[in-house]
């Protein structure tokens, strides 16, 4: 078939699915609920809105702010065949879907597809009863007490680290280039193997891991605009998911090669506990709590199914914590006095590693902290999290909007099926809510009380990068911990600095986590000069 005839029928399904959407529309709202007609950018295509748009912008987050400042801190945004979005600003209404996330504001029927596809029906795939029941049953694992156990596994995976970095560097004094995301990555996931499952992926010494095999063949498939209007369009019409999609052929190897992964790790364990020969690490490890949870009272049980989803869930986080220290070594990278000031900052412990409650505090290593901090609201692992109205409901404002009509309003009424967009990255860096410097990178924002807006955003730190309400990362003290402790190890130990000079220009490079990526290289590259200090 040539490409024409494909181009045509390409077309003609798009013509059909936009009748049937404006047909559904129009009878969906037919007697019910009307969502507030709110200001927005006016749509730039008959049929795909500003989807086009939307996928071709460098940042989009600096789309979202610029609508948010022309037309309020709530605002609609038109879709595909006439969906509209509304992003939300305003912390007020953020909170209030936060709050009522399990309940109300849930996944898209679109998203849901495709964390069940890639990872299975464990918590990040569930709702309602089901979201707090395998929730509340996974809560001990990721328990301060229990990450407090995790903390020493994470120092020792940086020592690994550092023991390669030392071989490549001992015979050039002025240091070697190395790509750090790449290592990044290796270190993130043997400690998630270790402290996830008593398991050594041995990535740091190059062993190839079907892990991160299995992540590469999907982030090699760039997303069309085609793939992206039937994800939206999954709202609507659900059948559009079993569309045999080269995508969805790719979750599915994803989602088979981490199963048997998760499976085989959970049968080694159980059947260490049952001889009873388990490594060190075996009885503070995150599966050994899930194991519980098989034989848990009803109220906590979960099936095979469910443990070994959450199983896939973990081996997947590495992926965000490995992004954000990448960030962290680029934009100390920029700003070589602010390497001077952590290293000052960490030499009261000489030799010595901080202990669990030293990293979590934000007073005893206050510059760690901050730089930690800054990494998570400048750069957060996620850019923004869409959700679906799952009945009707009426977001209250902090701040009053004005409507096209003019009339001036202090809540939005929302209808049953309406699309809510938490724009997170937009949101971090907005000028609104963090002052005319929000676009900096600036440590020392975190050294006094938040006096600006954002300090009405509720979540870690007024930072909506971990999320909130029912919903909120529940790793979110194990990622804090496994961040700090490995980036104390390397700048204690080494300097960074681009080969390019500080000025090297970052690209987001768009995968199932948008990662760094050093402008002109090929792929996720971000080569720094590394020094032994």
């Amino acid at each position: 078939m040539s490409s024409a005839d494909l181009g045509l029928r390409g077309f003609l399904l798009l013509l059909a699915i936009w009748l049937c959407t404006k047909v559904f529309s129009s009878l969906w709202r037919l007697g019910g609920t009307q969502t507030t007609k709110l200001k927005g950018p006016e749509s730039t295509n008959l049929l795909l809105g500003r989807m086009r748009y939307i996928m071709q912008s460098p940042d989009i987050s600096v789309d979202y702010e610029k609508w948010a400042e022309l037309y309020g801190p709530v605002y609609e945004l038109p879709l595909a065949f006439g969906l509209k979005q509304i992003v939300l600003f305003d912390p007020r209404a953020l909170t209030h879907c936060y709050n009522t996330e399990r309940s109300v504001y849930v996944r898209l029927d679109s998203e849901r597809q495709f964390i069940g596809e890639m990872f299975g029906r464990g918590v990040l795939w569930a709702e309602g009863e089901m979201h707090k029941r395998q929730r509340k049953a996974l809560t001990p694992a990721f328990s301060n007490a229990a990450i407090r156990k995790l903390t020493s596994i994470f120092f020792d995976s940086a020592y690994k680290l550092k023991s390669f970095w030392d071989e490549k560097i001992e015979t050039s004094p002025d240091g070697v280039v190395i790509e750090v995301q790449e290592w990044m990555n290796r270190v993130a996931l043997d400690s998630m193997g270790i402290a996830g499952f008593s398991h050594d992926f041995q990535y740091l010494e190059g062993k190839d891991s079907s892990v991160t095999a299995a992540f590469k063949s999907l982030e090699l498939q760039e997303g069309s605009l085609f793939t992206n209007v039937i994800f939206f369009l999954g709202v609507l019409f659900p059948l559009l998911h079993k569309l045999p999609t080269q995508r969805i052929r790719l979750l599915r190897q994803l989602r088979r090669n981490l199963n048997e992964i998760a499976e085989r790790l959970l049968e080694n364990t159980r059947r260490e506990k049952e001889n009873d020969v388990a490594e060190e690490h075996a009885d503070k490890s995150i599966i050994g709590l899930l194991l519980k949870a098989e034989h848990a009272d009803a109220e906590l049980y979960m099936t095979q199914e469910e443990v070994v989803a959450q199983n896939v869930l973990l081996l997947a986080g590495y992926e965000t914590t490995s992004v954000s220290l990448t960030w962290a070594l680029i934009e100390l990278a920029k700003h070589p006095e602010m390497q001077d000031k952590l290293r000052a900052d960490l030499a009261q412990f000489g030799g010595r590693d901080p202990t669990w409650d030293q990293l979590s505090s934000t007073s005893d290593i206050p510059y760690l902290d901050a730089i930690v901090q800054e990494v998570l609201r400048l750069h957060p692992a996620l850019h923004k999290t869409p959700r679906l109205a799952s009945q009707d409901d009426v977001i209250p404002l902090g701040t009053p909007i004005v409507t096209p009509s003019g009339e001036t309003i202090s809540s939005v009424t929302v209808a049953k099926g309406t699309m809510i967009l938490e724009p997170i990255r937009a949101i971090n860096r907005s000028e609104a809510l963090w002052g005319p410097d929000a676009k900096e990178f600036k440590p020392e924002r975190w050294f006094k009380d938040i006096t600006v807006p954002a300090k009405e955003l509720q979540g870690h730190r007024h930072l909506v990068t971990f999320h909130d309400g029912p919903r909120t990362c529940l790793g979110k003290a194990f990622a804090l911990a496994e961040f700090k402790a490995v980036l104390s190890v390397l700048i204690r130990n080494y300097s960074f600095e681009f080969p390019g000079g500080p000025d090297t220009k970052i690209e987001d490079h768009l995968a199932i986590v948008p990662r760094p990526k050093v402008a002109g290289e090929t792929g996720a590259k971000v080569p720094l000069r590394v020094k032994r200090l």
